[in-house]
């Protein structure tokens, strides 16, 4: 099932997983990805195997630095926690993604706000209460 949303999340934390990198790394990287294996930006989130292996032979041993920093920007964009299997041994970037995409699709239930609409109304409603208060 796509998740037009859960994928747009998933790319803006990669970009910002490759962005601490570097601009060039990250064109560099995308550049790669394209020539070598076909797989353009808009593709990751459906062949996300296919990247992590293209990744790994890439950047070597450093490609679980740049896993580790794509699923931390990821956990920050969906704004839950996600019901990750703590008991495995090791952290596998594919597992983290689907069990995100799970989380994401499980606490987005139709007609219920997004975190980002939680944040809103708790500032609105903070906003409310100093107003309140100025007024006594």
């Amino acid at each position: 099932m796509r998740d037009d949303n859960f994928d747009e999340l998933l790319l803006e934390a990669l970009d910002e997983g490759l962005s601490s990198l570097g601009d060039s790394a990250k064109r560099v990287i995308y550049v790669y990805l394209e020539k070598t294996y076909k797989i353009n930006r808009q593709d990751i989130p459906y062949k996300i195997d296919s990247f992590v292996d293209a990744i790994e032979n890439f950047l070597g041993s450093g490609a679980k630095l740049l896993e580790i920093l794509v699923m931390k920007h990821l956990h920050k964009k969906i704004g839950h926690k996600i019901d990750y299997n703590q008991e495995l041994k090791d952290l596998i970037f594919t597992e983290y993604v689907a069990a995100a995409r799970k989380t994401f699709l499980k606490k987005k239930k139709p007609g219920s706000p997004s975190p980002l609409c939680h944040l809103t109304l708790a500032k609105k409603r903070e906003n409310v209460e100093i107003a309140a208060q100025a007024q006594y």
